[in-house]
């Protein structure tokens, strides 16, 4: 599985951004699929994460309720709405690919990252 992040941009504090990473290969919708960021100087954090069917979602507290995951398996693509975005939300966001289909933890596959900037 190939992953290709886009969406990312420059925004102002409270504004949304809609992030969405598309897969290439056949054996897309058994993975589960999440969202991962990393801040300057700052570990990669896991953001969000959801199910092979889209059934179970998964929220790193400092988005939750601000951020929605979501995925189309018949365009290959999994989502990620961010609402009420704040500085500290500014980071590169990556894509993730877990074969274990229920949530992402050890993913397989990663994207090349999309860069989020929101400023003050």
């Amino acid at each position: 599985v190939q992953l290709q992040a886009s969406g990312g941009g420059l925004v102002q504090t409270g504004g949304s951004l809609k992030l969405s990473c598309t897969a290439s290969g056949r054996t897309f919708s058994g993975y589960a699929m999440g969202w991962f960021r990393q801040a300057p100087g700052k570990e990669r954090e896991f953001v969000a994460s959801v199910g092979w069917n889209g059934g179970s979602t998964y929220y790193a507290d400092s988005v939750k309720g601000r951020f929605t995951i979501s995925r189309d398996n018949a365009k290959k693509s999994v989502y990620l709405i961010m609402n009420s975005l704040k500085p500290e939300d500014t980071a590169v966001y990556y894509c993730a690919a877990d074969a274990s289909g229920i949530r992402v933890s050890s993913p397989s596959h990663w994207g090349q990252g999309t860069q989020v900037t929101v400023s003050s």
